[in-house]
């Protein structure tokens, strides 16, 4: 099992991001906030990674600290949730938001989220309550990261992160409609990203 990796970034194109380990490049899935604390190209990060194993494939998924692995691993233990639906939460709230959503019942704010419907999110609520306290356990022990917030540097910042919001599970009509909604003007791809996601979630 790949349990963490360091190198240099080649590229960032989200939820994909391609990580040179002393020559060899590994293709890494991470939710966007993970991508909100990496680095530029072309400098080191430091990723906590979790392996999927799959009969048609081998998926390595990256995240910046440990208490958004612990979550990820947790969420691929309630039935019915997957990567990608687990990739789509922790790329729509932070693991202290998604912790708070469970204690306080807010099932609205989870199906908000793109493939949560009403009783997945119920679900959710019900199976994690208790498993909180590991969560809550592990995100009190993580050291914050002091690398900086990258600056996207994509050719088509509007076009990345509709391909972005896609690639987390919302339709193509939605993900379109909600970067339109955002004054993308000087902004890069993983911040229009963020934007459009707190329209939805409901995030200041």
């Amino acid at each position: 099992m790949i349990g963490r990796l360091r190198g240099e970034i080649v590229t960032k194109q989200p939820p994909m991001l391609l990580l040179d380990v002393n020559g060899v490049g590994y293709e890494i899935e991470a939710p966007m906030s993970t991508f909100y604390n990496l680095p530029e190209q072309g400098k080191q990060v430091t990723l906590f990674t979790h392996l999927v194993v799959r009969d048609d494939a081998h998926i390595l998924f990256g995240f910046h600290d440990e208490s958004e692995r612990v979550l990820f691993r947790t969420l691929l233990k309630v039935n019915g949730v997957g990567a990608k639906m687990a990739l789509a939460i922790l790329s729509g709230m932070s693991a202290e938001e998604f912790a708070f959503c469970v204690q306080s019942d807010d099932t609205s704010a989870l199906v908000r989220l793109p493939g949560i419907g009403k009783k997945t999110a119920e679900r959710l609520i019900v199976e994690m309550r208790d498993r909180l306290d590991k969560l809550q356990a592990v995100s009190s022990a993580s050291i914050p990261s002091s690398q900086p917030a990258a600056d996207a540097a994509a050719s088509s910042p509007v076009a990345d992160a509709v391909s972005a919001l896609v690639a987390l599970g919302y339709k193509p009509n939605d993900a379109s409609r909600m970067v339109r909604s955002v004054d993308t003007t000087d902004l890069g791809s993983e911040e229009i990203i963020r934007t459009a996601l707190q329209s939805v979630t409901g995030k200041s």
